[in-house]
C-alpha cells in the first residue's frame, strides 16, 4: 500500500510539473511582454493628451445659434506638455528577457520626449518554440537580441494643429456641430480627427432667457482622434523592425457650459468629463510584428478624465473670435475664427 501511495503522489507531481511547463511563457512571449512595457511607457502620455485635444473648442457660448443659422469656424489647437510627461523611469527588474545596456536604471523618453542614447539588449537568445506558431522559423532556432536603441520622442513642448468645424442652430434651443481634420503631418507626427457634438440651452425653460442673462447649456460630443508618432527605426535583427506607433482614441465628452455676454464681449466656462478608449499599434516589419500588435490590444484601455474650460469671445459684425484654455493633466489652448451665415 505504501508503494502504491508513493506512485500516486509521484504521478500527481509529474502532472503538476507538466501543466506548469505548458503555462510557462516562451522566450518570444517574454520578448513581446518586454516590448509592450516599453510601448506603454512611451505612448501613455500621448493617449492621455488625446482627450484634451479631441474635445477642445466644441462650443464657446451657452447661447444656441438661432434656428438654421450656420457657424463656420477654423481653429488652431495647441497642447502644452509638462516635463513630467516627457520621460519615464525603468530598471532591469521591469524586464524578463531584455536589460539596459551598461546600467540598472534609466530615464527613457515618452512620445513627447527628446532623443536618447539609452540602449537595450537581450539577457539571452530567443529560442523559438512550437507554441510560438512562426511557420517560417523552425522550432529550436536561436535568435540573438543584439543591442537596440530606445525609441526617440518628437522633442516637443507644444503640439499645434488646425481643424475646421461647422455648427447649425436647430429648433428648441439646440445646436449641432461637426468637425474634421483629414490626415496632416506636423513635425514628424500625423494627426487626424473627426467628431460630432450637440448643445442644448436650459434658459428657455426659465424666465431668464434674455440674451444678456447668464446662459447655461449641456454639451455631449463624440470624437475620433488619431496620431501617429514616427521615430528613427529600431531594429532587432531577424525579429522585428519598428518605425512608428499609432495612438487612436474614441472620446465621449459631457459638459455643463455657462456664459455671460457684455455687449461685444462674452466670457464662458465649462466643467465636464471625457471618457477615452485608447488603442495602440506599431508600424514596421519582421516576424514578431504581427504577434506584437496582437498582444498590443492588452494595452487598450478606458480612462475618464475631468476637465475644466475657460475662455472668452469677441463679437464683430459677421464673425467672432473665440479663445479657450483647458486645464487638467495637460493645458490645451484653442483659438477659433467663426463666421456666422
Amino acid at each position: 500500500m505504501k508503494n502504491l501511495t508513493s506512485i500516486f503522489l509521484l504521478g500527481i507531481l509529474l502532472c503538476t510539473n507538466s501543466l506548469m511547463a505548458q503555462d510557462e511563457p516562451s522566450d518570444l512571449d517574454l520578448f513581446v511582454n518586454d516590448m509592450l512595457f516599453l510601448a506603454d511607457g512611451f505612448a501613455s502620455p500621448a493617449s492621455e493628451s488625446a482627450a484634451y485635444q479631441a474635445t477642445a473648442g466644441w462650443f464657446t457660448s451657452a447661447r444656441a445659434l438661432e434656428k438654421w443659422k450656420v457657424d463656420v469656424s477654423l481653429h488652431g489647437n495647441a497642447i502644452f506638455v509638462p516635463s513630467s510627461k516627457k520621460e519615464f523611469t525603468l530598471n532591469n527588474n521591469d524586464f524578463r528577457i531584455l536589460q539596459i545596456v551598461g546600467d540598472d536604471r534609466a530615464l527613457v523618453p515618452t512620445a513627447f520626449g527628446a532623443s536618447t542614447d539609452i540602449q537595450f539588449e537581450g539577457q539571452r537568445n530567443i529560442v523559438i518554440e512550437e507554441q510560438d506558431d512562426l511557420p517560417l522559423v523552425p522550432p529550436g532556432t536561436e535568435i540573438p537580441i543584439s543591442s537596440f536603441d530606445a525609441i526617440d520622442g518628437i522633442d516637443k513642448g507644444a503640439l499645434v494643429y488646425p481643424f475646421a468645424q461647422v455648427s447649425v442652430g436647430l429648433p428648441y434651443g439646440t445646436e449641432i456641430g461637426v468637425r474634421a481634420l483629414p490626415s496632416m503631418e506636423i513635425d514628424g507626427s500625423e494627426f487626424s480627427t473627426y467628431g460630432v457634438g450637440i448643445k442644448h440651452n436650459f434658459n428657455q425653460y426659465f424666465r431668464f432667457d434674455d440674451e444678456e442673462n447668464l446662459q447655461v447649456a449641456a454639451i455631449l460630443s463624440y470624437n475620433i482622434f488619431d496620431v501617429k508618432y514616427e521615430f528613427d527605426p529600431i531594429s532587432i535583427e531577424q525579429v522585428v523592425q519598428l518605425d512608428l506607433i499609432d495612438v487612436s482614441a474614441n472620446v465621449w465628452m459631457a459638459e455643463i457650459l455657462a456664459s455671460k455676454k457684455y455687449e461685444n464681449f462674452e466670457i464662458f466656462g465649462a466643467l465636464g468629463v471625457a471618457q477615452s478608449d485608447f488603442a495602440y499599434e506599431f508600424g514596421g516589419s519582421g516576424i514578431a510584428l504581427s504577434r506584437l500588435n496582437t498582444e498590443m490590444t492588452r494595452l487598450n484601455d478606458k480612462e475618464a478624465q475631468f476637465k475644466g474650460d475657460i475662455g472668452f469671445n469677441l463679437y464683430f459684425n459677421r464673425f467672432k473670435v473665440s479663445t479657450m484654455a483647458t486645464a487638467g493633466k495637460f493645458v490645451n489652448v484653442n483659438l477659433g475664427l467663426h463666421f456666422i451665415l
